[in-house]
């Protein structure tokens, strides 16, 4: 019986995917459950295993773009488990390499044996020289080509031809650009290959939202010492009791969600014709990972505590990194925040992350010079970025989000945590 691999549906609003990986190859003798297959979406990667067990048959290559519900692939479930069934993919590589190798290896012996055979029955009778082809040796331009390529000011040593032996042909001196010229002589390569479905996403997404929205950023700047403090004073004691450490995603997190109390419009997003606000705060949190940028959420983080979302950080971090988010993970979202300092980024206008109306840029804490109370002292200062549509967010608003934050930030004994005798008690340590 003959098995049909089917694309599943990754989510909601996904009709494509692309082939990102074939984990076992034409032909192989596969396991029911075995993965065999790595799927792209635009949001994320879906490992698809086997329905049955037996031979499978590859019917779309790598790189190739399928609908939801398309045949992929079939898989022969009357075929015979090979012997030795425990053999690892790479040995049943190299057999079917060997069994090519020795068909091709016979293959030319017998072409050498008729050609000799051939070639001894027409000894000795009279035949009309044969007109000699024409050939030009590797590297060498054809007439048309070096007319072209001397009209360029082109040396054919910097072209590579693509006609028999690599002679350079007429349609090599046509499309063969002037070099820029490497005064070291170094070789100048380029390769080109195929975005994924997840990056192609992300780029039409990027150009949507400079394309279709009013998007502005403010800036401002936070004293990061009180969170220094609280750090170093009670960091050992948390990460003791709850196993996670005290990070400032937490801090940052319990600062917006105040700041979006303060300011529903921030909370906010476009539905055609409407205004949609909520009173809930599920954030964004931006995680790099193999496949690229990733989006999950933190539900009713204004329910959570420091430890709930440090522990809630940890698992998402890990799931994109371990390739397992799903796209339930990464949709739903109402307010992001995405962290460029980890690289080193000193100040940046983040994007949008569509449909949401606002975003709030992380960036590296460096010690700057700074006046207190009339006097120079040295702190460590993080520049913060809020960028936001400006259909639904006003200057009011935005800037007086930005700065309801950092207040929180330098002063989270009072606004985050409910006075100095709060802390141990926020902190659940």
């Amino acid at each position: 019986m003959s098995v049909e691999v089917k694309v599943p549906s990754p989510g909601e609003s996904v009709s494509e995917v692309e082939i990102a990986q074939w984990l076992v190859s034409d032909g192989d003798y596969v396991e029911k459950d075995q993965e065999i297959v790595e799927l792209d979406s635009d949001k994320a990667t879906l490992a698809l295993p086997a329905e049955e067990s037996g031979v499978i048959s590859i019917s779309v290559e790598e790189g190739e773009a399928v609908e939801v519900g398309q045949v992929i692939a079939t898989i022969d479930t009357d075929a015979d488990k090979p012997d030795g069934g425990d053999d690892s993919s790479d040995d049943k590589k190299e057999k079917k390499e060997d069994s090519k190798d020795s068909k091709e290896d016979k293959s030319e012996d017998k072409k050498s044996e008729d050609k000799k055979e051939s070639k001894d029955d027409k000894d000795g009778k009279d035949k009309a020289p044969a007109k000699e082809d024409k050939t030009y040796a590797s590297g060498t331009p054809s007439p048309a080509a070096r007319k072209i390529l001397d009209e360029k000011e082109i040396d054919p040593k910097d072209v590579k031809g693509t006609g028999k032996d690599g002679r350079i042909t007429k349609e090599d001196a046509m499309n063969a650009k002037a070099s820029m010229g490497s005064p070291t002589g170094a070789a100048r390569n380029s390769e080109s290959k195929r975005m994924s479905s997840l990056r192609r996403s992300l780029a039409r997404r990027l150009v949507s939202v400079k394309n279709e929205t009013a998007m502005l950023t403010t800036f401002n700047e936070v004293d990061m010492k009180p969170i220094f403090d609280l750090r170093a004073k009670y960091k050992e004691e948390f990460k003791e009791k709850h196993g996670v450490s005290l990070g400032f995603m937490s801090f940052f997190t319990k600062a917006v969600v105040r700041a979006l109390r303060e300011f529903p419009q921030v909370n906010s997003m476009i539905d055609g014709d409407n205004l949609v606000t909520y009173d809930y705060q599920d954030i964004s949190i931006a995680v790099s990972g193999p496949k690229g940028l990733m989006v999950p959420v933190i539900r009713n983080a204004e329910n959570l505590t420091f430890a709930g979302i440090e522990k809630e950080v940890k698992r998402l971090a890990t799931r994109v990194r371990d390739a397992e988010i799903t796209i339930d993970e990464m949709t739903g979202g109402t307010f992001t925040i995405t962290n460029g300092g980890v690289f080193g980024s000193m100040l940046s206008t983040p994007i949008l992350n569509p449909p949401q109306s606002a975003i709030l840029g992380m960036h590296n804490i460096v010690e700057r010079p700074v006046a207190i109370d009339g006097k120079i002292d040295v702190r460590p200062i993080m520049y913060v970025a809020l960028s936001y549509d400006h259909r639904v967010i006003d200057g009011r608003e935005s800037v007086g989000f930005l700065v309801n934050v950092k207040e929180a930030l330098e002063n989270p004994e009072e606004h985050l945590m409910g006075g100095d005798n709060a802390i141990t008690r926020a902190l659940e340590i």
